[in-house]
């Protein structure tokens, strides 16, 4: 059997729950580590992780989320989602795991392309000056795909 060999690594991000956004960011970081092409595709509510007001609020899900270790009546309480947000973050501190922002910075010096999706940007009303600086641009899906259009890439939906 051959082996195939990754040679890009493109991650599509949907949610701004603070653990899909960690998630597609180190594992993003991994893949450059590795000397893999990495690229991080946010969109709808993904964009969330890159808007400049939002991004270093992120939450974790307590509602709906089946890896919750805990009943999702309990997840509904009020201040549970805070809560458990708080307590993502200070074990994430004790990983010496930076805020969204730094590692954002940390991802685009690498080589790490991040791109926001058009048809999101336009649908929530937010312009390019939302967005964090590090951002490499505003991609139709389209033109996204077509950065896959070479062996050896992978897309990853988080």
């Amino acid at each position: 059997m051959s082996k195939t060999v990754v040679k890009k690594i493109l991650f599509v991000l949907s949610k701004a729950h603070i653990d899909s956004a960690y998630a597609a960011m180190v594992m993003a970081n991994g893949a450059r580590m590795e000397g893999i092409e990495a690229e991080i595709f946010f969109t709808f509510f993904g964009l969330d992780a890159i808007t400049k007001k939002k991004m270093n609020h992120l939450h974790v899900a307590t509602v709906g989320n089946p890896a919750m270790p805990m009943p999702t009546m309990l997840g509904g309480l009020p201040g549970m989602e805070a809560l458990a947000s708080k307590m993502m973050k200070r074990e994430m501190e004790k990983l010496d795991m930076p805020p969204i922002d730094e590692f954002l910075e940390i991802l685009s010096a690498s080589g790490c392309k991040l791109w926001a999706c058009k048809l999101a940007v336009d649908m929530f009303k937010l312009e390019e000056k939302d967005l964090v600086e590090d951002l490499d641009g505003i991609l139709t899906i389209g033109d996204f795909y077509s950065r896959a259009d070479v062996e050896g890439t992978q897309i990853i939906f988080i």
